[in-house]
């Protein structure tokens, strides 16, 4: 919910923050003039410009000033040091590419230096403001939830969170507002009534999906009383997860949340995805093969690359490659490799221990069939087995497999020659596509380096 407050914030937040940085990079040229020699005037002026449009390309990056940062200090905070670190990176890979070698050192160290510091001071400051604000001056939007019911508690907790909202409690706690002639009942009456008198500005009103009748009633009694009434529908009572979106003006119930349908996250996961892919290619398997390719061939005979066909996104199928690791056999598109499995050769135990046989899916990453994190690809004949003995089996489809993913670093890779194994497996893909996110995929990528230096019990 915008208010006035936080409309204006997002605007003094930009302003302010390029005041500080053109402050600070104007004091890190008088400063290391003063103590690291001689810095020329021309060179300031020419990366001055560059430095500020980096910062609202690294702040746009990271959606500092959008809406949806602005509500939280958590998320203003997350979202600066975020800028900072991305704004860094492109400054010194600007230097680099614009061959400006001899840029002073002392200079960069100074300004980001200083910049770590000064918005630490500014994020600071800027919430001491704002508690002040909100102490003294009524900034906050007062607001109320009518209906004391499971969907209420929540919708009451997720209010208290909010910095632009001031929720000043429930207003009764009657499950229904109006009787069986139609009518409003007087306590809800009453109710709204009193809220109006306190100055209330809005409330939310946590209503059952068999009692949606009754909002034509709680809205005409609102507007008598110059009231703004939300409706809040308490799906809690199911526990499938519920969003309400919109198109062309129609509601859309959906029954679970999937960050990856918005084109802004598709968009940054495949980028990362080609990025990273394209390192790897370029940097590792390029040398990678050649070895791996002789070794291969002198320990068994056929391809140096397998092939298979698993079930990608929307369950169409695709090529997944792999580097052979066992020697040719009529039972791979159908038989998980075991434990001791005397169908893979000596090279073949050491790249599946070291995922080195994933190599080649880094190919599958760039061509668009897999992602670098997602839920692993099942060959075509699990698919139809777990499909019909697994429930939300086909959910992990939804998305595109990875190399790696949750399930994964979780333990739940390799064989499962148990129902349950592949059920955790499924709850692990699930909750991923759920609650996806760019930190998540990073974090999935650090997790699954370690564990391929740590060793895990299951690659076999």
């Amino acid at each position: 919910m915008q208010t006035r407050y936080l409309y204006f914030l997002k605007f003094i937040l930009l302003i302010s923050d390029l005041v500080l940085i053109n402050f600070l990079f104007f004091f890190g040229f008088q400063l290391s003039n003063k103590i690291g020699g001689h810095m020329d005037l021309a060179l300031y002026r020419e990366n001055i410009s560059t430095c500020n449009l980096l910062w609202l390309i690294s702040s746009g990056v990271f959606g500092l000033y959008r809406d949806h940062t602005i509500p939280k200090l958590e998320f203003i905070y997350r979202a600066t040091w975020r800028s900072i670190a991305l704004h860094t990176f492109l400054f010194l890979a600007y230097l680099f590419f614009t061959y400006q070698i001899d840029f002073p050192r002392h200079f960069i160290v100074i300004f980001y230096g200083f910049m770590g510091f000064g918005f630490i001071l500014s994020r600071f400051t800027g919430t001491a403001l704002q508690n002040l604000l909100i102490r003294h001056l009524d900034i906050r939007k007062a607001v109320a939830v009518l209906g004391m019911n499971s969907g209420g508690l929540k919708l009451a907790a997720f209010l208290e969170q909010q910095s632009n909202m001031k929720f000043v409690g429930f207003l009764g706690k009657e499950g229904f507002y109006v009787d069986k002639e139609g009518k409003l009942i007087p306590a809800a009456r009453q109710q709204l009534k009193k809220a109006a008198t306190a100055g209330i500005k809005e409330i939310f009103v946590s209503i059952a999906p068999d009692r949606l009748e009754d909002i034509p009633q709680l809205m005409q009694e609102g507007e008598k009383q110059c009231l703004r009434l939300k409706f809040v529908p308490d799906f809690s009572t199911n526990q499938a997860y519920f969003r309400i979106d919109h198109m062309g003006g129609f509601p859309v119930l959906c029954l679970r949340n999937e960050p990856l349908e918005d084109m802004e996250n598709r968009v940054k996961k495949r980028f990362l995805d080609i990025v990273i892919s394209s390192l790897v290619i370029l940097f590792i398997f390029s040398w990678l093969y050649l070895i791996l390719a002789l070794i291969i061939k002198l320990q068994s005979p056929g391809p140096i690359l397998f092939k298979q066909l698993r079930s990608g996104r929307d369950n169409k199928p695709f090529y997944c490659y792999k580097f052979r690791s066992m020697r040719i056999n009529d039972d791979s598109d159908i038989n998980q490799a075991t434990r001791n499995d005397d169908r893979i050769t000596p090279i073949g135990k050491f790249m599946r221990r070291t995922s080195l046989d994933e190599f080649p899916q880094f190919f599958n990453v760039l061509f668009g069939d897999m992602s670098l994190i997602g839920p692993r690809p099942h060959m075509l004949s699990h698919t139809g087995q777990y499909r019909a003995i697994i429930d939300k089996y086909m959910v992990r489809h939804l998305v595109k497999p990875g190399i790696s993913g949750w399930a994964q670093v979780n333990g739940f890779r390799g064989e499962t020659n148990e129902q349950w194994l592949m059920e955790q497996r499924v709850e692990h893909d699930i909750w991923y596509m759920e609650n996806w996110s760019a930190m998540l995929d990073i974090r999935i990528i650090f997790l699954t380096i370690i564990n391929i230096f740590r060793g895990e019990d299951k690659a076999y």
